[in-house]
């Protein structure tokens, strides 16, 4: 009996979206390693990153976002024209490919969290739920990593949210 229920439990979570070691799945789509990087005092923004894979037949979107912690989400893409870094938020969200997936970093797609509420500190975890076209809501834990956080090619250049890449 103790089986069935924990595969049980292992059944009601995923389907719920709530996070199980590590990754979550919604759907057709599993959500791994969501982080955001810690902010400096008054901060207005902060990023979030995962990599988000579709094992479905047919694409999904990421359309928006809510987060307890910043008045609203975004999802935006960054890009180089030239010597210039634009970022900008992505009309109509952001495709998951059928069968693929999709990495938002540092320097190309990411979440941005947009009029922050309080600090973001590293070592923390904040929630936020990502809303998708076909795979609907989910909740994620997103830990916060230091300023900097991962090495994905950053172009240590300011860009137009007061974050500064290193």
């Amino acid at each position: 009996m103790k089986h069935i229920a924990l595969i049980a439990s292992l059944i009601i979570a995923t389907l719920s979206g709530t996070a199980i070691a590590g990754e979550t799945a919604v759907g057709d789509l599993k959500i791994a390693d969501p982080y955001a990087r810690a902010t400096v005092p008054g901060a207005p923004v902060a990023g979030g990153y995962m990599t988000i894979t579709n094992t479905g037949s047919q694409p999904d979107r990421l359309v928006a976002g809510s987060a307890p912690f910043a008045g609203r989400v975004e999802i935006h893409e960054m890009t180089m024209q030239g010597d210039v870094m634009r970022m900008r938020e992505i009309a109509g969200g952001l495709e998951i490919p059928a069968n693929g997936s999709v990495t938002l970093k540092p320097g190309g797609y990411h979440v941005m969290f947009m009029k922050l509420k309080e600090q973001l500190k590293e070592g923390e975890n904040r929630t936020a739920t990502l809303v998708f076209e076909k795979a609907g809501k989910v909740d994620l834990d997103f830990a916060v990593k230091k300023i900097g956080g991962r090495k994905h090619g950053g172009h240590g250049m300011k860009h137009g949210h007061g974050m500064k890449d290193k």
